[in-house]
């Protein structure tokens, strides 16, 4: 028997005790929201991509891969709205010591593509189907918004994957549950994450920001210097550094709803 996602939300309001957070209520959760989120809402957008030019030189191709730690690298021709393909570093592995005009764009792979808007069920569907584990997310233009891999999807349900390249202390810091400290650059979609939210209030407002950093600026209509404020819904952010140029860390403060009887 088939069930729907609404019926499964209300089932588990049912179940939960307050006070009573147990890691599968938080699988059960995402498997909730699962169903409702597109990809945009949970890729990496471009700035955060690692990627490389297909004439990069083999020895630099090498030190970047070193570098960024990723098992699968976009390549694209001139700029990243034209990727040619993805590199796996485990087809490299065998030609380690090649020389360095080594003709390595044969070993790309051909990229999936995906619109922003692709429901992620959808997309897990097709990582299963295709048998692959990333995609590039194109807008309606055409152009590369970034990247989602099968680790974003799974993310969404079972909650943040660590592996040994991981960070975890690299973009926020958590003060006490309405108290957060985000690097400028953390993506949105992350800060959804450490929240626990779905993010739908941000993304009805916001127009091309994917960072914290980028969002404050946005709302603000300008960028904020160090100690200013801006209230949005019931968070307030805080700058704790900026410069000239973009706001480089910020306090996140999430106060009480306030509902009023009278």
């Amino acid at each position: 028997m088939d069930v729907s996602s609404t019926e499964l939300s209300h089932a588990l309001e049912l179940t939960i005790e307050e006070e009573n957070d147990t890691q599968d209520q938080k699988i059960l959760h995402g498997i909730v929201r699962f169903g409702k989120k597109d990809v945009k809402q949970i890729m990496k957008s471009r700035l955060e991509v690692s990627t490389a030019e297909i004439s990069t030189p083999f020895s630099e191709l090498y030190q970047l891969i070193i570098n960024c730690g990723f098992s699968r690298i976009p390549v694209y021709k001139e700029n990243f709205d034209t990727v040619e393909g993805i590199l796996f570093v485990k087809d490299l592995l065998p030609h380690i010591n090649e020389s360095e005009n080594f003709n390595w764009q044969k070993l790309l792979r051909e990229p999936y593509f995906v619109p922003e808007n692709k429901k992620i069920d959808d997309l897990l569907k097709s990582f299963q189907e295709r048998k692959v584990h990333m995609a590039v997310v194109v807008d309606e233009y055409g152009g590369t918004s970034g990247i989602v891999t099968l680790e974003d999807v799974l993310e969404e349900i079972v909650g943040d994957i660590s592996d040994e390249y991981d960070d975890e202390d690299l973009t926020y810091s958590r003060l006490d549950d309405n108290n957060f400290v985000f690097e400028g650059k953390t993506l949105l979609v992350d800060v959804y994450k450490v929240l626990d939210i779905d993010g739908k209030e941000f993304e009805d407002v916001k127009a091309e920001s994917d960072s914290i950093g980028g969002f404050v600026t946005e709302q603000a209509g300008r960028i904020l210097k160090k100690d200013e404020t801006l209230s949005f819904s019931n968070y307030i952010f805080t700058v704790e550094s900026a410069d000239n140029r973009k706001v480089k860390r910020v306090k996140l403060t999430r106060t009480e709803n306030k509902t009023e009887d009278e």
